[in-house]
């Protein structure tokens, strides 16, 4: 996500996720975060104790490579207002929420994971106490070469967006850096590693 994303709170659920841990997954475009969550939520498949988020965005459900709820712009704000929300924020012409329902799965000590933003984490941070953020990362060619690939913009504006992008996140939170960078095996390994940790804590 871009870093001047709007971005906010949108439920305040602190007592009720105590016991629970959120799991949130960053990364720049092109670090294979939505294939890295596909395949962690296809191996944790059938567990009561581990949830996956389908988060509620403002795009066509069809587009990307994430099982999303679609939305229009007018029903996004409306449930905003209801308080639908644990967070959300707007970001790439977009807005997206994370249902406040997982508050629920916290109270009962699962793991929840979510696809989130770099951009969103200090509000994260303030709506879970029990947060591990995910960064999943590649080295500047490889995700040139991936962003390339998708034919969505020029070699000269993927170089650019790189240079200026930060490939660490930045502020105190509890990290778990996977590089993606090789075979995807490898990544797979890794993050289902990072979530097993979380069950057994």
């Amino acid at each position: 996500m871009s870093a001047d994303a709007n971005t906010k709170p949108a439920h305040d659920g602190l007592s009720d996720a105590a016991s629970g841990t959120l799991a949130v997954v960053v990364g720049p475009s092109g670090a294979g975060k939505d294939t890295l969550m596909n395949l962690a939520a296809r191996h944790f498949a059938g567990r009561p104790d581990i949830h996956f988020v389908r988060r509620v965005i403002t795009r066509d459900g069809e587009a990307g490579n994430e099982d999303h709820r679609s939305v229009s712009d007018a029903d996004f704000d409306a449930m905003e207002k209801t308080g639908a929300f644990a967070v959300s924020w707007e970001a790439h012409g977009l807005k997206y929420g994370i249902p406040a329902d997982i508050f629920a799965e916290l109270a009962r000590g699962n793991l929840v994971i979510a696809n989130g933003s770099r951009s969103a984490l200090h509000h994260f941070q303030a709506a879970f106490p029990r947060l591990k953020v995910i960064n999943i990362t590649a080295s500047r060619d490889v995700l040139a070469e991936r962003l390339m690939a998708r034919g969505r913009e020029s070699r000269e504006d993927v170089l650019k967006r790189l240079e200026r992008s930060s490939l660490t996140v930045q502020g105190s939170y509890d990290v778990a850096d996977i590089d993606n960078s090789g075979t995807l095996e490898e990544a797979e390994r890794a993050i289902i590693s990072v979530l097993e940790a979380l069950v057994r804590k």
